[in-house]
């Protein structure tokens, strides 16, 4: 699997397992399965309530711990030092881990001041209990807040991003900072993938919509973390590296942009 090198250090795999809405057994399978496939990288949230089962799986699994990258978030509600510290506790403990690869704010929280939870982070940091920090669904202005208050690097932001939320402005500020993002929702919610343009171009790679849309991202500089269930797809979501969009095709995409927030569209009121 391709990575990227964080400002962290650390290398995080391109590609990922998003396990949003997964929830008992169903995400227990679909995690064993992207495993089995050579998947690496995991994707889940305090508040998804399938870290259980996520923790399950990678045990009976029996990969090395080593080569897996493990992220998580901790809930906006829990920023104060003090609760950021426990939730992350909590979330070690569900995983049935010693250490998470990536830990991230999982919105920005207006009324509890940015220090708070990067204090939380540079002491997981120093306990070895965490490798690498970062935020989810910040903005511009969230992320110049966030770099003055941290000690440490922030190495990645984890926002909505497909050709319908081409976020452009934000990529090339994250990129100008080192700031690596990652897509979750890259495929739209399955909307971009019905896009005529998106057909055509698959059409002439003999891949499917959404393996385009994946290496659409990836020629970004972007992580993606597809969501699926069934071994069949999250098997055709991880074949994207052996070929390469155009130039011109790359326009074509960028082009579709909506500014269409598919996945969370109340987003608007963390704006500030």
């Amino acid at each position: 699997m391709q990575t990227i090198k964080l400002q962290s250090g650390y290398k995080m795999p391109v590609l990922g397992l998003g396990t949003w809405q997964m929830k008992g057994n169903e995400c227990k399978e679909a995690v064993k399965a992207a495993l089995k496939l050579g998947y690496t990288h995991i994707d889940t949230a305090y508040v998804y309530e399938n870290q259980k089962e996520i923790g399950q799986a990678i045990k009976e699994s029996q990969v090395d711990r080593k080569k897996l990258f493990i992220t998580s978030k901790v809930w906006t509600e829990e920023l104060n030092c003090e609760d950021f510290l426990n939730q992350a506790e909590e979330i070690l403990k569900e995983l049935q881990l010693e250490y998470l690869d990536l830990l991230l704010i999982h919105w920005p929280n207006k009324y509890i001041p940015m220090e708070e939870p990067f204090k939380a982070f540079k002491t997981l940091v120093d306990q070895g209990k965490v490798k690498s920090i970062g935020v989810s669904n910040f903005t511009v202005n969230h992320l110049e807040r966030a770099q003055e208050a941290s000690e440490l690097p922030v190495s990645v932001n984890q926002v909505e991003f497909h050709p319908y939320l081409n976020q452009e402005k934000l990529l090339q500020y994250c990129k100008s900072k080192n700031i690596v993002i990652t897509a979750y929702c890259p495929l739209g919610r399955g909307d971009v993938i019905k896009n005529p343009v998106i057909k055509e171009i698959a059409s002439k790679h003999n891949k499917t919509p959404a393996q385009v849309t994946l290496r659409w991202l990836l020629q970004k500089g972007i992580i993606a973390i597809p969501k699926s269930r069934t071994p069949e797809r999250i098997k055709e979501n991880k074949e994207v590296f052996d070929f390469k969009l155009t130039a011109e095709e790359m326009k074509k995409i960028n082009a579709l942009n909506k500014n269409f927030r598919n996945c969370n569209p109340g987003f608007a009121e963390f704006n500030e």
